[in-house]
């Protein structure tokens, strides 16, 4: 679904990517695993053009994303965030923001697609638990019918039972061919329970043989995480 062809994402003196070649499957949950600084946000980023190369190609179905509208590409690549973030007013209200046109029932089988109850719906999202607020933003983003999800550390700020239910939920649309997602993360038995072929980055780079073996053994790169960037 996506290529990178020798991506360099370079600010000031740092280089957050450092010649990234990769390609993404559009199907299933692929996983992006990383101690903090490896670059893996920022990768994620450039999938819907909220970060851009500073060299190098980034290509959806084959297509360059220089070629692609930013608001036409960010329908059809959906995001849901680290922090759970929604409007003011009801869940009701934040899904027409996504879609003013979807009627009741397109809405309660949003929520039901990510496991919430419809009885939600007319609930102030100050009112929602954190993930339930989490649910409600995939919701919001699965209403525009994305070709793909993108999840940036989305379970970063749950308690263990919330990311649980937003692995579950995510795994089952992703199982069932709805939409292929693409996961970033750092927590290792996350990221092994949901893909078990992660891709590591590490230092900007695609992690060797060795590093990725160290990685996924439980040993971190701590010069990577010791500069502290994301």
């Amino acid at each position: 679904m996506f290529s990178l062809h020798d991506v360099v994402v370079a600010i000031d003196d740092a280089r957050p990517l450092d010649g990234i070649t990769l390609d993404l499957p559009g199907r299933g949950v692929t996983v992006i695993l990383g101690a903090s600084g490896s670059g893996k946000s920022t990768l994620l980023r450039l999938l819907n053009r909220l970060e851009v190369p500073t060299s190098g190609t980034v290509r959806f179905h084959g297509r360059d994303l220089d070629e692609i509208d930013p608001l036409a590409l960010r329908r059809q690549v959906g995001m849901v965030f680290q922090r759970p973030t929604l409007f003011p007013g009801t869940v009701r209200d934040n899904l027409r923001v996504a879609r003013p046109d979807a009627d009741d029932a397109t809405l309660e089988r949003m929520l039901e697609r990510v496991g919430l109850p419809v009885a939600l719906l007319d609930r102030v999202g100050d009112d929602l638990s954190g993930g339930e607020a989490q649910r409600a933003c995939l919701a919001r983003t699965l209403i525009t019918e994305p070709e793909v999800l993108l999840m940036d550390e989305v379970t970063s700020s749950l308690d263990p039972r919330a990311s649980q239910l937003l692995e579950e939920r995510t795994q089952q649309l992703a199982g069932a061919g709805e939409v292929p997602v693409v996961w970033v993360t750092h927590d290792l038995d996350q990221a092994v329970r949901l893909d078990p072929e992660p891709i590591v980055l590490t230092q900007g780079r695609l992690a060797d043989a060795e590093e990725r073996a160290a990685f996924l053994a439980g040993i971190p790169d701590r010069t990577t995480q010791d500069e502290g960037a994301s």
